[in-house]
Order: C-alpha cells, then sequence, then structure tokens
C-alpha cells in the first residue's frame, strides 16, 4: 500500500496545510479517506488518478471532512478525464449520508448523481466489516467523537493492516481496534493542554501508540499551534516507536 497525504491540517485555513484528506494506493485500487473541500485540486496537484477514483470512505460529517464531496461530484459530471469512465465510485460512510448528500443535490438542483459512471452509497456501522474493493477488507469503530464517527481498519491479501483514526478522544478500546498494525494514521490535534475531549493532544496520541504497538504512526489534523514544533521529537519523548509528523505531499510505501 502506498498513503499520500492530501491534507495534514484542520478546518483553520493555514497556507502549507490542507483540510482532511489521505489517498491511499492498495493492489485493488485507490481509496480517499475524507474528502475536504481542498480535496479535489491536492488530488490534482500531487498528480494523482482521481478521474479513475475506485472508493471514497467518509469518516464523519463535519465539513473539513466531508465539505469536498459535492464539488468533487459537481466536477466529474463534466470533466473531461471522466467522459469515459464506466466503472461505478463507491463513497462509504456512517448512517445518514445518503440523506445528505440528497439534500445538497436537491437544494439548488445539483445533478450530482447524474454521472458518466454509477454512484453507490454505501452506509456502514460500527462494528461492521465490508469489502471495499476487491481483496481489500474493512473493519469499523465507534470514536468518541461526533454521534456517527467512525475509525477504520484496512487488511488486504497479504495481510498488510492500515488503520484511519480520523477524529477521535482517547479510547483504550480504539487502541485494541488498531493493535499492532503495520501503519496507523492518526489524529494529533493539539500539543498540550486540548480545548477539548474529544480531539487528542500529543500525550494522548503517544499513549494510544504505547498500547496498541503499530509498526509506524503518522500523525495528522494538526492545528496551526504545532506551527515551529518538531512534533516527531516531541513524540519520541513520550513513545519509543516510529512517528511521521504528516505534511501535505508525504507519500510512505507500507
Amino acid at each position: 500500500m502506498k498513503l499520500t497525504v492530501l491534507g495534514s491540517g484542520t478546518s483553520v485555513p493555514h497556507p502549507d496545510r490542507a483540510s482532511a484528506a489521505h489517498w491511499l494506493e492498495t493492489p485493488s485500487g485507490s481509496l480517499l479517506l475524507d474528502i475536504s473541500a481542498d480535496a479535489a485540486h491536492r488530488m490534482a496537484q500531487e498528480r494523482l488518478d482521481w478521474p479513475n477514483l475506485d472508493a471514497i470512505w467518509v469518516s464523519h460529517f463535519h465539513l473539513d471532512h466531508l465539505g469536498g464531496l459535492p464539488a468533487f461530484l459537481f466536477g466529474t459530471r463534466r470533466a473531461p478525464q471522466t467522459r469515459s469512465r464506466t466503472k461505478p465510485l463507491r463513497i462509504f460512510g456512517p448512517a445518514g449520508l445518503k440523506r445528505i448528500m440528497q439534500a445538497i443535490n436537491e437544494s439548488n438542483h445539483y445533478p450530482l448523481f447524474d454521472q458518466p459512471f454509477p454512484i453507490e452509497i454505501v452506509e456502514v456501522a460500527a462494528p461492521d466489516e465490508f469489502e471495499v474493493l476487491p481483496g481489500l477488507t474493512a473493519h469499523t469503530f465507534k470514536t468518541p467523537h461526533t454521534d456517527e464517527s467512525l475509525a477504520l481498519r484496512l487488511k488486504d491479501e497479504s495481510s498488510k493492516s492500515f488503520v484511519y483514526t480520523s477524529d477521535t478522544g482517547f479510547s483504550e478500546n480504539l487502541a485494541s481496534f488498531a493493535n499492532e498494525v503495520d501503519l496507523l494514521l492518526m489524529e494529533c490535534s493539539f500539543r498540550r493542554n486540548k480545548p477539548v475531549e474529544k480531539h487528542l493532544e500529543l500525550a494522548d496520541a503517544m499513549k494510544l501508540a504505547e498500547m496498541c504497538r503499530p509498526r509506524k504512526v503518522v500523525l495528522t489534523h494538526l492545528y496551526p499551534e504545532w506551527d515551529g514544533f518538531d512534533l516527531a521529537a516531541e513524540a519520541r519523548r513520550l513513545w519509543s516507536g516510529e512517528t511521521i509528523a504528516a505534511f501535505d505531499g508525504l507519500k510512505l510505501e507500507f
């Protein structure tokens, strides 16, 4: 698998960090993990094969994770690059995703689902197991963030594993869900003294890493308060494993 970080930031505008979006290339195809308003242009900037994107995962309904989906579908309707596409685009997310997208579609008579190719929205719960791409099995976990928010664990046919927490508060059960994963893509919104319980600060993230023992951790969803600090160096003081600070354009193979 190969991860490309498209957006390592949050809803707060930042000159170097777009909002949440991560591209995962697998032997079975491509999967976009969350789709902020910045995601479509970031895919193009990274020269990714967005016209043939296979699937999208929406972790929850905050706009910095979902807000780019209507705009992306609005663009693919008329894009020259998608005129010959016939394979379906599958969009996975929590219960309520269909209702939200239908409401947006009808709000100004946007024919978002009138595409050259089929669109399939698949709502999932937690715990749930499903095939997100051929040979790529997904499991879900309910995270303490919003009523609908979900973490995702993926395993391919070679048993490589990946967990994307998206936004979450601290949960010991989340550590069990991510146990001994090959790559843990975890939020780390705040450096210290977090103003809200339903996000992670560095000490929370490193405690989870110590509990679940992943082979590698990438910390993302970084608020501007991280500017000017060496996140990876600070993480090493709390956990001895490999921690990587996400940045827009980071590419990792695992």
